[in-house]
């Protein structure tokens, strides 16, 4: 542990339903729910607004709706929510060479190593000109943690939303954490949090009061030490700046199970050319070719072929996925699929047609971790196409957003980030005048020369900041 709070944790607040709300502003100061918008879509971000009345990040998308029927429901912007998280990186890489992202709008900096900050004060006055130049850049705003590792700072960013500070002083560790309950340390999840109320611990005080050999008799050897050191703040961990790639993956959930073997089949093939792409486009190759198939009892099976040597073939891929079907029974009906390559490299072994046919190894039936991708919508019919949440552009009226669309019609709400609150209006789906658009800047872009102090002056001021953390339950 170190002497100094100089890391830093990172957390956009509601990020995805923020930057909504940012980019429009009839939905500013409402509830609104950014996810899958189908029968079994899931919500990814909930505003505060909607948090009030239960709504949270993994919750069906069908009960969202029942505990707020008001709110706006917007299917995701990938592409307009990363490229704020580049703008918000670029400013913590200007503080440390040590960022560890986490997530599009989550992240550590190690403050010290890049002379940033060195005690207390100079990283509590580092941590308020991040948040206002977030704000200045971005329009948004971030909750900021400072503690001595990584996984205090964390807690401490949990103790600052939203849009607030957290600095925890060196030495305080052990009576800030007592109190707080054991799902508040990594790794404490549903699970084991009920195993260890049932064993009658249900705050961290508890956890150090029952000691190591309990924790250990409880949870296992690697998980008992290693939440017993949580316990008593103990967290060397370093900021990583570079995280391994370790696979390539995509995957699509379906609307309404499949139970044609070969539409089926020709969706492996797609999110194989799919899985190739992306893979090339990270400039990579990988030996091992994964199958996920979730069924229609949400069964998952996880099938895997390694081939002799790396590849960024499509046909390669492909058929290896197809082989890796062969293996599933899939007549009950499919929910999701997805295709991944993982053992990468940055070079290609040639002659894989071959290989691929011949000495291979087929891994065990088990959960793989396939990151969630919007399916492409480019071959649906032209009533589907207008996503609610995403940006169009008419002819005559202008920059606007899709309210909802159906039975041929789609309904638009003319506003920009910095207008007032736009006009509705209703059109064909096949309107001429109507075109999808890219999503517009938050913030105006500056002139050159115009940055600096008065451009955070300009963002907005700097929420509410605390010393310490005080007591209560760690939020969302």
């Amino acid at each position: 542990m170190r002497n100094a709070p100089t890391i830093l944790h990172l957390d956009m607040d509601a990020f995805f339903a923020q930057a909504e709300q940012a980019s429009k502003p009839s939905l500013r100061g409402k509830a609104v729910v950014v996810g899958g918008l189908g029968p079994r879509g899931v919500v990814a971000t909930a505003s505060y607004e909607a948090r009030v009345f239960g709504v949270h990040s993994a919750m069906p998308m069908a009960q969202a709706r029942r505990l707020a029927p008001n709110a706006a429901y917007l299917t995701p912007r990938f592409t307009f929510y990363r490229a704020i998280s580049d703008q918000v990186m670029a400013l913590l890489r200007a503080l440390s060479p040590l960022v560890e992202p986490l997530s599009l709008d989550e992240a550590f900096v190690d403050l010290e190593a890049g002379g940033a900050a060195w005690d207390s004060e100079s990283a509590r006055l580092t941590g308020v000109r991040l948040r206002a130049d977030i704000r200045a850049v971005t329009g948004l705003t971030g909750s900021v943690g400072l503690a001595a590792s990584k996984m205090l700072a964390k807690i401490a960013s949990e103790q600052a939303k939203p849009d607030g500070l957290v600095l925890i002083q060196p030495g305080t560790e052990r009576a800030l954490l007592g109190p707080l309950s054991v799902r508040t340390l990594p790794g404490v999840g549903p699970a084991t949090g009920d195993h260890l109320r049932r064993a009658g611990i249900t705050t961290i005080d508890e956890i150090v009061e029952a000691g190591e050999d309990e924790l250990v008799r409880l949870l296992g050897k690697a998980h008992g030490h290693g939440l017993y050191a949580m316990a008593l703040a103990r967290d060397e961990r370093p900021v990583v700046a570079e995280r391994e790639t370790k696979s390539v993956s995509v995957e699509d959930t379906y609307d309404v199970d499949i139970h044609d073997r070969l539409r089926v089949g020709l969706e492996v093939q797609r999110l194989a050319d799919r899985c190739v792409r992306r893979l090339r486009g990270a400039g990579l190759s990988g030996r091992t070719i994964v199958l996920k198939v979730r069924r229609y009892d949400f069964s998952t099976l996880t099938r895997s072929e390694t081939l002799r040597g790396p590849t960024d073939d499509p046909a390669v891929v492909r058929e290896a996925a197809a082989r890796l079907l062969d293996s599933v029974d899939t007549t009950g009906g499919v929910r999701l699929l997805g295709v991944g390559v993982s053992g990468l490299a940055d070079y290609t072994q040639e002659d894989l047609f071959a290989q691929a046919a011949g000495e291979r190894t087929v891994g065990p039936e088990e959960e793989a971790a396939v990151p969630e991708e919007p399916r492409p919508a480019a071959s649906a019919p032209a009533e589907h196409s207008w996503r609610p949440g995403h940006d169009v552009r008419h002819a005559s009226l202008g920059h606007g957003w899709v309210q909802g669309s159906g039975l041929g019609r789609v309904t638009v709400r003319f506003e920009t980030p910095d207008s007032e609150p736009g006009r509705v209006r209703t059109f064909r789906v096949d309107d001429p005048d109507l075109e999808p658009a890219d999503p517009l800047p938050l913030v105006p872009v500056r002139p050159s020369g115009e940055g600096g102090a008065g451009a955070a002056q300009a963002g907005g001021g700097v929420g509410p900041e605390q010393s310490g953390v005080g007591s209560g339950a760690v939020g969302g």
